[in-house]
């Protein structure tokens, strides 16, 4: 019989706690997670054509990403500071939408996921995105920021469903 489910960040009490990953095997651990920033049309333009008065909001976009990955620990409270081995920020026009469609994938091999890692790449990819296009754009919308899929650890792999 399964146990049921709990918060794990609580300890027994109720009281806020840090998960003891110690006794954790160490293994190749991967998370992708994605969110949208929706624009107006000649923002999308704008911003895909380079013209856009801070610079290349794209390759900033990316590169904040990154480094957010890597910072997550300091910027989550209980999240375990990790040696990340790989980020990889992608952002791609939708203009269906329209707007941007930002990807993260993270990588470790370690006792602990980087489902966070991930999240956090794209939430601040998605908030410099607007922050680099506000003067242009203020109804811009970031949405649908969520893990897509993890894999590894011992609670094994997870593909989101759905939209």
């Amino acid at each position: 019989m399964s146990e049921e489910p709990r918060l794990t960040h609580l300890d027994a009490s109720g009281a806020a706690a840090m998960v003891d990953v110690g006794d954790k095997e160490a293994t190749v651990r991967v998370a992708v997670a994605e969110g949208l920033v929706l624009m107006e049309p000649a923002t999308l333009e704008l911003i895909l054509s380079g013209q856009a008065k801070k610079g290349d909001v794209i390759a900033v976009a990316r590169i904040a990403g990154i480094m957010a990955a890597k910072r997550t620990h300091e910027l989550i409270p209980l999240c375990h500071p990790l040696l990340i081995d790989k980020v990889a920020v992608e952002i791609e026009a939708e203009p269906a939408l329209p707007g941007l469609r930002v990807t993260a994938t993270v990588r470790v091999g370690g006792r602990t996921g980087v489902e966070m890692e991930a999240l956090t790449a794209v939430s601040i990819a998605c908030l410099t995105i607007y922050d680099m296009a506000k003067a242009v754009d203020r109804s811009m919308a970031l949405t649908g920021i969520r893990l897509l899929s993890k894999s590894g650890g011992r609670s094994g792999d997870w593909v989101a469903t759905g939209p």
